[in-house]
């Protein structure tokens, strides 16, 4: 994972992961982006990451951090402190 590599665990039916990839593109921030629905392995890793929950959407940073279903304040905020914008 690169220094500011961003992905995203996501699904097209999901009103969160829309707002997020939005706020994300308004940033002009890149992501990789990962359809759970698509992807059987990445909704495990979904479930993983959230110690069992299948929410969407999670948004994993390069610090090895994540945040699952954020605020756009709360985005915004995280992308602020890794210096991503």
């Amino acid at each position: 994972m690169g220094a500011n590599e961003v992905i995203i665990y996501s699904a097209d039916w999901c009103g969160d992961c829309r707002r997020s990839k939005r706020l994300m593109d308004s940033l002009n921030v890149a992501y990789t982006l990962i359809d759970v629905e698509k992807d059987l392995s990445a909704a495990d890793k979904v479930i993983e990451i959230n110690g069992g929950a299948k929410s969407i959407p999670v948004i994993v940073f390069s610090d090895g951090t994540h945040l699952t279903e954020p605020s756009d304040n709360d985005l915004t905020a995280k992308l602020k402190s890794l210096k991503i914008i």
